[in-house]
């Protein structure tokens, strides 16, 4: 029988000195930093670069660096049309960059969204046709991969462009050998609430997903639940993930300072692991 993932405790902050105060007294065993535009000034490069030696120093060196969704409201797709997006997407490029040379310094890892939701379809509109804009999207990824080898991934989305719960999909993803991010809330609302369809997603990815963030949902909108909250089948899902990969819990808080849902997701995971691996329990 192969091996199921053990949880561990991942958790996900800003560089504010209250949210790390907070994280690190759980002493987490993964950590990422959730970036923002303010991080990719001269200053908030150095602050960025202190939190990290910080969290490596008093709890972790299992860190990733998620690139910042936004750049002045707009979100920071790798669909933006040059010629219609220029600050963007220099901004893209640019904290891309600037994320790649910490992860390379600092031996940790940079995380890019492949693709989001709420702007893309606005943004493929712009293109000839779908084909175009997907083609510039996974052109852009390869460039990324060979930039960041051993220190880049890529998350999903649900949009039309890089999500996963699709075979096909799935195994062109996979045939372009990138380090993969499995957002599993993202594939469960793309699969329309199918844990069936999650669960064979996860499975065709497995040997490539480096980075899982595990996330409730009812599979109808983002809705970033806490574990246990939603409708994912969280029995069937641990058995599928990867237990060479990391993985945090990205769920929505009530307080930012605070990571009590975090917190309680894993506890929430290991009493299904614990049950899974019972005498007679049968996965």
């Amino acid at each position: 029988m192969e091996k199921v993932k053990k949880p561990e405790l991942g958790l996900k902050a800003s560089s504010s000195e209250r949210q790390l105060a907070d994280r690190l007294k759980y002493r987490p065993t993964v950590f990422e930093f959730f970036t923002s535009e303010a991080d990719f000034t001269k200053e908030g490069l150095k602050r960025l670069a202190y939190a990290l030696e910080l969290v490596k120093n008093e709890a972790t060196s299992r860190i990733v660096l998620h690139h910042p969704m936004r750049y002045k409201g707009e979100f920071t797709e790798l669909v933006a049309p040059q010629k219609t997006f220029p600050e963007l997407c220099r901004f893209i490029r640019q904290s891309t960059e600037d994320l790649l040379q910490l992860s390379f310094d600092y031996d940790v890892q940079t995380l890019l969204h492949g693709s989001y939701a709420r702007h893309t379809q606005k943004m493929i509109a712009l293109y000839p046709s779908l084909a175009q804009a997907r083609a510039h999207v996974y052109a852009t990824l390869d460039n990324y991969a060979e930039l960041g080898k051993d220190h880049i991934m890529f998350e999903n989305s649900f949009s039309p462009i890089f999500y996963y719960g699709e075979e096909e999909e799935d195994r062109y993803i996979a045939a372009r050998g990138y380090r993969l991010a499995f957002d599993v809330s993202h594939c469960f609302i793309r699969a329309h609430g199918s844990n069936q369809a999650l669960t064979a997603s996860l499975q065709r990815l497995k040997k490539q997903v480096v980075h899982y963030h595990l996330v409730d949902s009812f599979g109808e909108k983002h809705d970033s639940l806490e574990l246990g909250k939603g409708a994912i089948a969280w029995e069937k899902v641990l058995p599928c993930l990867n237990p060479a990969a990391s993985s945090i819990y990205e769920v929505q808080l009530r307080d930012e300072n605070d990571a009590r849902e975090q917190v309680a997701s894993y506890h929430y995971l290991m009493k299904i692991y614990d049950k899974l691996n019972e005498p007679n329990s049968i996965n």
